[in-house]
C-alpha cells in the first residue's frame, strides 16, 4: 500500500483526466483494454504514464534487472521469404551471401563454451537448401558436446518452414528439436500480427494466426518461448495493442512465455528506406510503457533491446518499465545488417554498469530465467 500512495502522489503532480481510468486500473492491477492501450499511445504525458510502469515494474518483479551471457549465431541470410522491412535477407546469388557449415557453427559454439557464454541464440533466414536434418544435427551436437550452455533457437517463422519443406508436422519438428537439446525459443517472426500489415510487408511468411499457433504447440511441448513485436512501420495504434491483447490472450492459456521484446524499427537499407522514418525516442519509451501495462499479470520480463534502441536509451527504458537487457549480444548481424551503429556486442561489466547506473540490481541469467549470479 505504501508504494501505491507515493506512486498516487507523483501521479498527483502531472496529473490528467483523460487517463484517471487507466491510473485507477494500473493501481488496482487490473488488466487494460484496447480502448486503454490506444489511449496510452495518443497521449503525450509520458512522465505520468512512466511512473505507472515503474509502479508496475517494481511491483510484478521488483528491482533485478536481468541479463544474459549470450552469443549469437545467425546461420544464414539466404531466404524464400524476402520482407520488405528486412536489410538482411540476400539472395543466393549475392556477393555477400553466406551459409554456415555445421562444422562453423560448431566452431562458434566451441568459442563461445570458452568465453563463458550461458545462452546460444541461433536464428537464420528461409534458406531452401537446408534441410530438417541439418537443424537436427545443429542441435543434437551442440548440446552433446556442450550440455551447460542453454540453446535458444529458431523462430516460430523457421520452424514452419522447416516443417513445410519435410513435409511434417510442426508438432514432430518441435518434439524432434526438443529431444535433440533445444531449451527455449527467441520470438522473433512475430512482426504485427494484422493481416493488413503482413499483406504488405511480409507476405511470404507465416500469419499472425500461425505464429500463435505454433507458440502454443511450442508450449504444450514443454518449450518457453519469447515474444516480439516489430514497431515504428506501417501499423496504426488499434495493430499495436491488438498484437498484445493476442499475445496476452495465449499467455493466458499457456503461461509458456518468458519475456516480451518490442523492436524498434531500422528502415536503413531496406525497400521501405525512402518513405520510413524510424522511432523517435519518445516512440520507443511509449512502447516500453504500453507493453508493461498491457502485460501486467501475464508476461513479467520486458526487454529494452539495446541493439535496437542503443546503450543510453536502452538503461532509461528501465525506468519506464523494462526489467531485462538481453545480454552481451556477441555477433548478432541481422539488426546491424541495417548499419545501425550499436556496438557489435557489450561486455558483461559495461552491462553491469549500466544497470547499476539506473539504480537496479544486475543479475546474470540463463536461457530460461534462471539465476546465474546476482551483482551487489
Amino acid at each position: 500500500m505504501g508504494s501505491s500512495w507515493k506512486c498516487r502522489g507523483l501521479i498527483d503532480l502531472f496529473s490528467d483526466k483523460e487517463l484517471e481510468p487507466i491510473i485507477d486500473k494500473v493501481l488496482s492491477m487490473r488488466p487494460l483494454d484496447i480502448d486503454d492501450g490506444i489511449a496510452i499511445l495518443k497521449s503525450t504525458n509520458l512522465f505520468l504514464l512512466g511512473t505507472l510502469a515503474d509502479y508496475v515494474r517494481r511491483q510484478t518483479v521488483g528491482e533485478n534487472v536481468t541479463f544474459a551471457f549470450n552469443m549469437h549465431i545467425d546461420y544464414t541470410n539466404i531466404c524464400d521469404s524476402k520482407c520488405r522491412f528486412c536489410a538482411y535477407y540476400r539472395e543466393p546469388t549475392d556477393n555477400d551471401a553466406y551459409t554456415m557449415s555445421l562444422e562453423e557453427i560448431l566452431k562458434k559454439a566451441g568459442e563461445a563454451d570458452k568465453m563463458g557464454v550461458q545462452e546460444l541464440h541461433i536464428v537464420g533466414a528461409l534458406n531452401p537448401d537446408l534441410d530438417f536434418s541439418f537443424f537436427e544435427n545443429m542441435i543434437e551436437q551442440i548440446h552433446t558436446f556442450y550440455p551447460q550452455m542453454g540453446i535458444k533457437a529458431f523462430t516460430a517463422v523457421e520452424i514452419a518452414y522447416m516443417a513445410q519443406n519435410e513435409g511434417i508436422t510442426v508438432r514432430e519438428v518441435l518434439k524432434r528439436l526438443k529431444d535433440a537439446g533445444l531449451t527455449c525459443m527467441p520470438g522473433g517472426g512475430a512482426e504485427i500480427f494484422s493481416k493488413r500489415v503482413r499483406a504488405q510487408l511480409c507476405p511470404g511468411k507465416v500469419s499472425g494466426e500461425q505464429w500463435l499457433e505454433i507458440m502454443e504447440e511450442a508450449h504444450a511441448l514443454g518449450i518457453p518461448t519469447n515474444a516480439t513485436m516489430l514497431y515504428g512501420h506501417i501499423e496504426t495504434p488499434v495493430e499495436i495493442v491488438d498484437h498484445l491483447l493476442r499475445l496476452r490472450n495465449l499467455q493466458r492459456k499457456t503461461r509458456g512465455f518468458q519475456a516480451f521484446i518490442p523492436l524498434s524499427f531500422h528502415p536503413q537499407n531496406t525497400k521501405l528506406e525512402s518513405s520510413i522514418l524510424e522511432p523517435t525516442g519518445f516512440e520507443d519509451l511509449k512502447i516500453i510503457i504500453l507493453s508493461r501495462l498491457m502485460l501486467t499479470g501475464y508476461i513479467d520480463n520486458i526487454k529494452a533491446y539495446w541493439i535496437m534502441l542503443g546503450e543510453k536509451l536502452a538503461q532509461i527504458a528501465l525506468l519506464y518499465g523494462a526489467n531485462d537487457l538481453d545480454g552481451t549480444v556477441i555477433e548478432e548481424r541481422i539488426t546491424h545488417a541495417t548499419g545501425t551503429v550499436t556496438a557489435e556486442y557489450l561486455p558483461v561489466e559495461q552491462l553491469i554498469n549500466l544497470i547499476k547506473g539506473a539504480g537496479r540490481i544486475p543479475v546474470e541469467r540463463t536461457a530460461t530465467y534462471d539465476v546465474v549470479k546476482l551483482y551487489r
